[in-house]
């Protein structure tokens, strides 16, 4: 499970270097906590953010179910595939939120397929 564990541990990081980038924009931005409106450069960060947080919630467990059922290295592949498109999504919303499609799709296609494929695996492989 070599590879789920380190693409477990890369996605955990980019959600904090994430979560830097939004305490960062308060202060670049005036934004106190708890407020999570102001200037428009701060919401995109923080979008990022939370976006992310919504898609772990759905990528970590199909990534784990995928390693377990189907392939622990094709696992490691999607979840970089995943990571790729969030990466691009975050540097594409930060300068423009009608540019993220393209990540966000890249990101969504992986993490469902994981899905999918952990699915497949626990009703024929197993």
């Amino acid at each position: 499970m070599i590879w789920t564990v380190l693409v477990t541990a890369l996605a955990l990081v980019m959600f904090i270097v994430f979560g830097a980038l939004v305490s960062r924009a308060r202060g670049m931005f005036g934004v106190p906590a708890p407020t999570t409106t102001g200037d428009p450069r701060f919401e995109r960060i923080y979008r990022v953010h939370q976006n992310t947080a919504e898609q772990l919630i759905v990528f970590l467990p199909s990534l784990w179910m995928f390693a377990v059922f189907v392939s622990d290295l094709w696992a490691g592949l999607l979840g970089l595939v995943f990571l790729g498109g969030r990466a691009l999504y975050a540097s594409s919303y930060f300068v423009d939120a009608s540019k993220r499609t393209l990540g966000f799709v890249i990101s969504i296609a992986a993490s469902l397929t994981l899905l999918v494929g952990a699915v497949i695996g626990v009703l024929f492989l197993t």
